[in-house]
């Protein structure tokens, strides 16, 4: 299953990119909880819970469906 988070954040990396942020795949449970670290302008941003929530996590549910959630470390 990591190797298809991987995959699906690679597809929405750069649009977090063109912003000047990032993100960084550190864990997959075996629960299905993806644990992420937003870098750059998404590090500091007020906006990063809705970025990884409305965004992020809609899309690799979307895209992986085995996972239950996605949260910043």
């Amino acid at each position: 299953m990591r190797e298809k988070v991987q995959e699906a954040l690679n597809k929405v990396r750069p649009t977090l990119q063109k912003d000047g942020g990032d993100v960084v795949l550190i864990d997959v449970t075996d629960s299905g909880v993806v644990k992420v670290q937003l870098t750059g302008a998404c590090r500091g941003c007020p906006m990063s819970q809705v970025t990884l929530k409305e965004g992020i996590e809609k899309f690799l549910k979307s895209e992986v469906p085995e996972i239950s959630a996605v949260e910043a470390i």
